[in-house]
């Protein structure tokens, strides 16, 4: 293919459309259930207990500090299935591609989404190209869907109780403020990486516990959106302690310069778990001992005396935290 840049003709189902499928996804997504002639794929999963979940992904840019889309589509609808409680196995994927975009990053990002699901053991089996008019999209935008079957025991907020622990496998806000640094925001510029990364590791070890209620990732919305949610659902407050959770300075710098609270950032590689309280000791030093937990924080629990989502603060004051309503920062997904 002697193309440079992405045009329609790249979207028509003849040459030049064969040619980009083949040379740059079939050749990276190689595998035995990718046949890029069908229409359709078999596929085994030896299971009669099957999750499913689909997503879509747009970012700006395209490659930030940590990850690019492509890293960044599969780590998100892979976590989506492992906090609810399943291996990873199968992943479909739509590419819509706006003409002029750059062959060379586009090789680069299917290269890096190939790269990242081989690390995760989940396969792309099925796919499909578009090609969308220059002006018409943001570079590329992927459509994915996941298959997994279920490791562990039935995850919901119906059973959340009264007193439950909250616990975060990591820092807060990483990746929000990655993507804006990368954007030069602000004038802004700085070294901080996005936490895109797989939770696979954490959620199954955090399946060994029988008092584990209910698992999330703090994507768009972060840990307060989390938390409204549960609320929401459950009825009953829930109450955070700001002094116990992780934040990296960096990032809390930019937040205090901006006006940024890092519970409503986005995070793509940590886990937001609900668990008995007289087990979260446990699950922290489980966490702790992994490299993907190592900075684990308690950070609040389940509180039926209160109809809402509390924050104490460091300095021995109380906010409430509402839901989210604006974008707490240029679109970042």
């Amino acid at each position: 293919m002697q193309d440079t840049h992405i045009s329609l003709a790249h979207g028509n189902g003849g040459r030049y459309m064969r040619e980009l499928i083949e040379e740059i996804f079939a050749r990276h997504l190689a595998n035995p259930e990718l046949d890029v002639q069908a229409d359709a794929v078999s596929l085994s999963l030896d299971s009669n207990d099957i999750l499913f979940t689909t997503d879509g992904f747009t970012v700006q840019p395209l490659e930030f500090p940590g990850g690019n889309i492509g890293s960044l589509a599969v780590h998100g609808t892979t976590n989506d299935l492992a906090v609810a409680g399943a291996i990873p196995k199968y992943l479909s994927l739509n590419a819509f591609i706006e003409e002029g975009l750059e062959i060379k990053t586009l090789d680069r990002i299917i290269k890096t989404l190939a790269e990242t699901a081989s690390e995760i053991g989940v396969k792309v089996v099925a796919g499909d190209t578009k090609v969308l008019r220059r002006g018409e999209g943001g570079g590329l935008y992927l459509a994915t869907t996941g298959i997994g079957v279920r490791n562990g025991h039935l995850l919901t907020m119906k059973n959340i109780k009264d007193g439950d622990a909250i616990i975060v496998s990591g820092p807060v806000g990483d990746h929000g403020i990655a993507v804006m640094l990368a954007r030069e925001a602000f004038g802004l510029r700085g070294d901080i990486k996005s936490d895109a990364a797989s939770v696979l590791n954490l959620t199954k070890a955090a399946h060994k516990f029988a008092g584990l209620c209910f698992m999330r990732d703090p994507t768009r919305g972060g840990i307060a959106t989390v938390c409204t949610e549960m609320q929401r659902a459950t009825g009953m407050g829930v109450r955070l302690m700001q002094a116990q959770l992780p934040v990296r300075e960096p990032v809390q710098s930019v937040c205090d310069m901006l006006g940024y609270d890092p519970m409503y950032l986005a995070c793509e590689g940590r886990v937001v778990a609900v668990v008995d309280a007289s087990e979260a000791p446990a699950l922290l030093q489980v966490w702790q001992s992994l490299e993907e937990g190592r900075e684990a924080a308690v950070i609040g629990r389940i509180d039926s005396a209160i109809p809402y989502v509390l924050m104490e603060t460091e300095i021995g004051g109380e906010r409430i935290l509402e839901e989210l309503e604006d974008d707490p920062l240029p679109r970042i997904c």
